[in-house]
C-alpha cells in the first residue's frame, strides 16, 4: 500500500527512494519563487536539495509564491504534504526516485502576501518561471508593452497590482522605504537574455508608475541572465500511478523528468546566492552564447518537430524521433540552418551537443508529447525560430528549412491532422491562428501577416516565396514527402 507523501512518513518510504540528507527544520528562506510547476521543482529545488545535503547554505531555502488560480492548486496540494516533492529521473538504464524538501513553505496566493513575503529582507533572490509569454513584451518593438491592458492596470494602481512585476515593483518600494537592500530578480525562463527581458519589463512597469522608481531599480537592483535546460513533462495520472505502483509513494503532484540537467548563470548577485557550483551549476561572465545554443538547439529541435509530428499523428516525443522522417528532418535542419547562427563557445561541440540533443528527444521513459511541444506557438515561435531566421536572412542565407518549419506550424494552425483528425486548440491565440491560417490557402502571406508574431518579417520577400513555396509543397505531396524533399536537398518548388 502506498504512503501518503509528508515530513513524518519519511523514514518510512521505501530504502529504493532517496530522501532529503538534512534536517528540514533547520532551513531558513533565502528565495521566493514565482511559478512553483515541474520545471522549477525538477530543477531549482533539485539543485538546492543537492546542496544542503552537503550541508551548505541552509539559509537558502525556497518559499513557494503565484499569482494565477492553478498556483493556488498548486498551494493546496503541496501543502497536504509538508512541501515536499517526489522526483522521478526517466533514465532508460534505470528509474530512480527521490523526495525533495528544499522547499519550506509557499505563500497565499493573494498579491497582498506575496508583496510582504518579497519584502522580508531574508528574501534576497526573487526567481520566476512564468512562460516565455509572460513577460509583456511587444512583439512588434521587441520592447516593454506598456500598452497591454495588466501593464496598464498595475500602472496605475501600483499598491495593487495583480501581475508579478506589479508585485515585484510594490515589494522594492517597501524595501527601500524600510532601508533594505533589494533582492536579485531571476528569471528561469526559457527566454534569450532572460534577465535583461525581466529588467525591462520591470523598469518599464517602474517608469510608468514613479519614474524616480524607474532610476532606482535601473541603479540597485540585478537581473542575471541564465540558461536552464532539463525536459520535464506534464504530471498526469500516468506519471502518479508510477510513483505510487513502482516506489510506493501517493503524491499528488510528483514530477517526472530526463536525467539530465544544465543551468548556466551570470554571476550577479549583490546580496549573495547559494553556492551552486558545488552541485554543478556554471558561472560565467556572460550567458548569451550557452543561452543560443539552447534556445535554438534544443528549443529550436522541438519546434521542428512538432508540428510535423502533430501532423502525421505521432503523439509521444520518442514515437515521433524513431519515425526516420523526422529524425533525419530535425538533423537536416540543425545542421543547415540553426547550428551555423551560433558563434564558437570554447570547449563546447555543437555537433556532440546536437547528439546528445537527439538522445534525449528519443528517450522513451520520458513520455514526452507532441502536444506540449506544440503548446503556445504564438509565443514560442517568436522565440525559438524568428530570430534564427532573421541571422539567416541578415546573412543572405537559404531558409528553406525554417521556412517549411514555419508552413508546417500553419498547416497545424487549421485544426486537423493529414488524417482528418481534430487538433485540440492549445493555443490563447488559436482562433486568430486559424483563421489565418485558413486564409492561406489561397494567400500564404495571410498567414505571415500577423504582426504580432511575425513583425517585419511579414514584408520580407525571401521569406514570403520560401514560405509559399513551403506551404505549397506540404498540400502538393503532403508532410512525409516534403521532409524527405529537404532532407534530400531538394526545392519545394
Amino acid at each position: 500500500m502506498a504512503i501518503q507523501l509528508t515530513q513524518s512518513a519519511l523514514a518510512g518510504l521505501p530504502d529504493t527512494v532517496a530522501r532529503p540528507a538534512y534536517d528540514r527544520s533547520a532551513l531558513t528562506a533565502g528565495i521566493l519563487h514565482v511559478g512553483v510547476g515541474n520545471f522549477h521543482r525538477a530543477h531549482m529545488a533539485w539543485y538546492l536539495d543537492r546542496l544542503f545535503a552537503q550541508g551548505r547554505d541552509h539559509s537558502w531555502a525556497l518559499i513557494g509564491a503565484g499569482v494565477r488560480p492553478g498556483d493556488a492548486a498548486m498551494r493546496e496540494r503541496l501543502a497536504a504534504q509538508d512541501w515536499l516533492t517526489t522526483l522521478v529521473e526517466l533514465d532508460p538504464a534505470g528509474l530512480s526516485a527521490q523526495v525533495l524538501g528544499s522547499m519550506i513553505d509557499f505563500v497565499a496566493v493573494d498579491p497582498a502576501a506575496t508583496i510582504a513575503a518579497m519584502a522580508d529582507p531574508a528574501i534576497r533572490i526573487v526567481s520566476l518561471t512564468i512562460t516565455e509569454g509572460g513577460y509583456y513584451v511587444d512583439a512588434k518593438t521587441d520592447g516593454f508593452d506598456a500598452g497591454h491592458p495588466d501593464m496598464v492596470h498595475d500602472a496605475g494602481a501600483p499598491d495593487a497590482p495583480r501581475t508579478v512585476f506589479g508585485m515585484i515593483l510594490a515589494a522594492l518600494r517597501a524595501r527601500r522605504a524600510a532601508g533594505h537592500a533589494p533582492f536579485t530578480v531571476l528569471s528561469c525562463d526559457n527566454l534569450p537574455e532572460n534577465g535583461h527581458v525581466c529588467a525591462r519589463t520591470v523598469t518599464g512597469l517602474a517608469r510608468a508608475q514613479d519614474p524616480a522608481l524607474a532610476d532606482w531599480v535601473q541603479a540597485n537592483v540585478a537581473f542575471p541572465n541564465s540558461m536552464v535546460d532539463c525536459i520535464t513533462p506534464a504530471t498526469s495520472d500516468r506519471e502518479r500511478a508510477l510513483v505510487r505502483d513502482r516506489f510506493g509513494i501517493q503524491d499528488a503532484a510528483p514530477v517526472v523528468c530526463e536525467p539530465f540537467r544544465q543551468w548556466v548563470l551570470e554571476d550577479n548577485f549583490p546580496q549573495g546566492r547559494p553556492a551552486l557550483e558545488a552541485v554543478g551549476a556554471e558561472f560565467v561572465a556572460d550567458v548569451s552564447r550557452h543561452e543560443l545554443m539552447k534556445l535554438r538547439i534544443l528549443n529550436g529541435g522541438h519546434a521542428a518537430i512538432a508540428y510535423a509530428s502533430a501532423l502525421l499523428g505521432h503523439h509521444f516525443v520518442h514515437d515521433a524521433m524513431a519515425d526516420a522522417d523526422i529524425a533525419a528532418w530535425l538533423r537536416a535542419l540543425e545542421t543547415r540552418e540553426i547550428i551555423p547562427t551560433l558563434q564558437p563557445i570554447p570547449g563546447v561541440s555543437y555537433d556532440e551537443y546536437l547528439a546528445l540533443i537527439v538522445s534525449r528527444f528519443s528517450n522513451p521513459e520520458i513520455g514526452d508529447t507532441i502536444p506540449r511541444l506544440c503548446l503556445d506557438g504564438s509565443n514560442r515561435q517568436p522565440k525559438f525560430i524568428l530570430p534564427t531566421l532573421r541571422d539567416r536572412l541578415a546573412a543572405g542565407a537559404p531558409i528553406d528549412g525554417l521556412a517549411l518549419e514555419l508552413a508546417l506550424w500553419c498547416r497545424y494552425c487549421e485544426g486537423t491532422t493529414e488524417a482528418g483528425a481534430p487538433i485540440a486548440p492549445n493555443d490563447d491565440a488559436h482562433a486568430t491562428l486559424r483563421d489565418h491560417a485558413l486564409a492561406a490557402k489561397d494567400d500564404p502571406q495571410a498567414f505571415l501577416s500577423q504582426h504580432a508574431i511575425f513583425g517585419d518579417l511579414a514584408g520580407s520577400a525571401p521569406l514570403v516565396a520560401a514560405f509559399g513555396d513551403a506551404l505549397a509543397a506540404l498540400r502538393r505531396d503532403g508532410v512525409r514527402a516534403t521532409l524527405a524533399a529537404y532532407v534530400a536537398g531538394m526545392p519545394h518548388r
